[in-house]
C-alpha cells in the first residue's frame, strides 16, 4: 500500500476533523497496523530556484519582517499561510533556505490546508515510520505531550531521562531523501511559559569550525538511523511502517538553492562515521554534538503562542524541543513534512560566510 496522496482526497469542510478539539477531549492518536512500501527515489525540484531574490511578494505584503538573531530565525507579521499566492510560496522557500526557520503568529491554517500547501508546492509528504496520527490523516504528525499521554518506557525516556541537548535532531534524517521543509503549528500551550523550541544553523555551525576541521569533515559520510525508533515502537506493540530506516549522508552537505555548505549531523539520528574506527567516530561525533549544543551564537529559541507556526529547512537546521512543562499542562499541535533531494556535497560550493563576505566586498568596490 502506498501512502495516500492528499491531493486526490478532497475532504468537504463539514467532514474535516478538528484535531485541537480532539486533543481537548483527550489523547486521540491512532496507531494502525498499516505498512507501506519503502520510499522510492525521485527527482526533487526545489521551488526556491524560481523565486524573486528580493522576496518582494512577502516583504511588500507583510506588516513587519524582522530577524530574531543574526544567523538564524526570521519572524513575519501580517501574512496568513492559508492565503499565500504561488509567488509568495516560492519566495518563502528561499527565505526559509537562507534563514533556516521562519515564524508566523496568529495563523488560521488548519491541517487540511497544511497538507495541501505542502504537497501542492514543496514536495511529497512524509508519513512517519512509527508515530501516531489523527484518524485517516497519516501525513499529519501530531505534537501531543501532557499528563494524559499513555507513555511507554521508551517514550518516557525520550522526554524525561535525556539531557535536552540529546534531543537535537533534523526530522527523520535517516530516510534516503530526508525532509526539506517542516510546517509546525502549535495550537495549545501548557501555560504562561514552557515548551519552547530551539533551532541551530547548520550553515554557521560549519562556518565556526577551523579550516583544518572543515577539510577533515568534507567528503566524510555518516550513517543515520531510525532503528531505535522502530524497535521502541515494536516493543510497545506498535507497527514499524517501513523496514529500511538506515541511510548514509555527507557530514557536510550543500543546499541546492543557496549553494551554501551546512553541517549535517545531530545526536538524534546520526550514529557513526563511515571509514573510521568506533573510537574515532564516537570522538569526532561527540565533538560535533558539543559544538552544536554549545553554539549559542548560531541558535534561536522560540517562545510559542497559540496558533503560531514555525517553518524550517531540515537540510540546514537541527532543532530541540524543551520538555519543561510536563507537570504543568498539555502542549499540542500538528506537523506536515515534505521530502526533498538526497543529501549531497559539492566541493565547489561556498559557505554562507564566504558568499556574504564576497557580496559585501563587491558592493564596496562598486561604491568606491
Amino acid at each position: 500500500m502506498s501512502p495516500p496522496n492528499q491531493n486526490e482526497q478532497i475532504i468537504p469542510v463539514q467532514d474535516q476533523i478538528d484535531i485541537k478539539k480532539l486533543a481537548e477531549a483527550g489523547y486521540y492518536l491512532d496507531f494502525p497496523k498499516t505498512t507501506y512500501p519503502e520510499l522510492k527515489a525521485f527527482k526533487h525540484e526545489d521551488v526556491g530556484h524560481r523565486t524573486d531574490s528580493k522576496k518582494s511578494s512577502l516583504y511588500e505584503n507583510a506588516t513587519k519582517v524582522f530577524n530574531l538573531t543574526s544567523n538564524i530565525g526570521t519572524e513575519i507579521e501580517g501574512i496568513q499561510l492559508s492565503k499565500l499566492t504561488n509567488q509568495q510560496k516560492d519566495d518563502l522557500a528561499l527565505l526559509i533556505a537562507e534563514r533556516g526557520v521562519v515564524f508566523f503568529r496568529d495563523q488560521d491554517i488548519n491541517p487540511y490546508q497544511g497538507l495541501e500547501l505542502g504537497s501542492s508546492h514543496y514536495g511529497p509528504l512524509h508519513v512517519h515510520n512509527v508515530a501516531g496520527h489523527p484518524p485517516n490523516l497519516p501525513e499529519i504528525l501530531p505534537i501531543y505531550f501532557g499528563k494524559d499521554v499513555p507513555g511507554t518506557p521508551f517514550e518516557r525516556n525520550f522526554t524525561t531521562q535525556l539531557r535536552a541537548s540529546d534531543g537535537w535532531h533534523s526530522d527523520v534524517s535517516y530516510e534516503l531523501q530526508p525532509p526539506g521543509f517542516t510546517f509546525l503549528k502549535i495550537d495549545t500551550i501548557p501555560g504562561e511559559a514552557g515548551g519552547d523550541t530551539l533551532w541551530t544553523s547548520g550553515y554557521t555551525a560549519y562556518d565556526c569550525l577551523s579550516p583544518e576541521i572543515k577539510k577533515t569533515l568534507e567528503g566524510l559520510e555518516a550513517v543515520h538511523s531510525g532503528k531505535e525508533h522502530a524497535d521502541g515502537a515494536v516493543a510497545s506493540g506498535k507497527t514499524s511502517r517501513r523496514q529500511n530506516n538506515t541511510h548514509t549522508h555527507p557530514i557536510v552537505r550543500t543546499h541546492p538553492v543557496t549553494g551554501w555548505k551546512s553541517l549535517y549531523v545531530q545526536p538524534g539520528f546520526t550514529r557513526s562515521i563511515v571509514g573510521l574506527s568506533r573510537h574515532e567516530s564516537n570522538t569526532l561525533l561527540q565533538f560535533l554534538y558539543d559544538h552544536i549544543a554549545g553554539g549559542y551564537d548560531f541558535q534561536v529559541r522560540f517562545r510559542w503562542t497559540e496558533n503560531a507556526v514555525a517553518v524550517w529547512d531540515n537540510r540546514v537546521t537541527s532543532h530541540a524541543a524543551i520538555f519543561d512543562y510536563l507537570d504543568e499542562g498539555k502542549r499540542h499541535g500538528w506537523r506536515v513534512t515534505t521530502q526533498a533531494e538526497r543529501p549531497y556535497f559539492d566541493p565547489k560550493s561556498k559557505s554562507r560566510k564566504e558568499e556574504l563576505q564576497q557580496k559585501k566586498t563587491e558592493a564596496e568596490q562598486k561604491t568606491a
